[in-house]
C-alpha cells in the first residue's frame, strides 16, 4: 500500500516539478533526508517526474489528489535545499475519487503525529454523527473544513477543479448518503 507523497522541487522560474515517494508520508522522514548531497533521498524520491513545471495551484488541483496522496513536501534547490512538509487531509466521506477536497497543513515532523491524531479523531467523530443523523455531510465537511483552517491554518484546495476552469470556487459536495 505505501504512504504516498509527491515531492516538488521549485524551478527558477517559480514552477515546480514533481515526484512521486512510494513510502514518503510515513513519518515525514524525507524532510530530514532530502539535502544537496541527496537531492532524491538516497532513491526514498523517484527519478522520473510526475509532472514538470507546474504552479503551486495546479500542484494542488491538478497532481495533489488528497484520497491518494498523505504528505506533500516542496523543496527550493536554490535556498540549500529548505524542506517545507505539509500533511495532506482528505475532508470527504465515501468513495468518490474524481474530485475531492483536501487541505495541506504545514507541519514539521516532530508535531506530525499529534495533527494526525486529532484529524482523525475529529474526522471520525463527524462520521458518526452524519451516520446518526445529526449533521448534513455538506454540515459537516464545512465544520471540518473551517477547523482545520483555525486550528492549523490549512490550505483547504479542490483535487480535480483546475484553476481557471469557469468554476467560482463554489464547490459543492456530494450529496448525503444516508436516510
Amino acid at each position: 500500500m505505501g504512504h504516498r507523497a509527491l515531492v516538488a522541487y521549485r524551478r527558477p522560474d517559480h514552477r515546480y516539478d514533481v515526484r512521486y515517494s512510494h513510502w514518503g508520508g510515513e513519518g515525514l522522514s524525507l524532510a530530514d533526508e532530502i539535502s544537496a548531497v541527496t537531492p532524491l533521498a538516497n532513491g526514498a524520491v523517484e527519478t522520473s517526474l510526475v509532472a514538470e513545471s507546474v504552479t503551486c495551484d495546479r500542484l494542488l488541483t491538478d497532481q495533489l489528489d488528497p484520497c491518494v496522496y498523505e504528505a506533500l513536501y516542496l523543496v527550493d534547490p536554490a535556498a540549500d535545499y529548505a524542506v517545507d512538509t505539509y500533511r495532506v487531509c482528505w475532508l470527504e466521506w465515501g468513495n468518490d475519487r474524481d474530485r475531492g477536497r483536501g487541505a495541506i497543513v504545514a507541519v514539521d515532523p516532530a508535531d506530525d503525529r499529534p495533527l494526525r491524531n486529532w484529524f482523525r479523531a475529529i474526522k471520525t467523530a463527524l462520521a458518526d454523527i452524519i451516520e446518526m443523523g445529526g449533521l448534513s455531510r455538506r454540515a459537516a465537511q464545512a465544520y471540518l473544513e473551517a477547523r482545520v483552517c483555525e486550528e492549523y491554518e490549512g490550505t483547504v484546495y479542490t483535487y480535480g477543479e483546475s484553476v481557471g476552469d469557469g468554476h467560482d470556487g463554489g464547490y459543492m459536495p456530494p450529496p448525503d448518503r444516508y436516510p
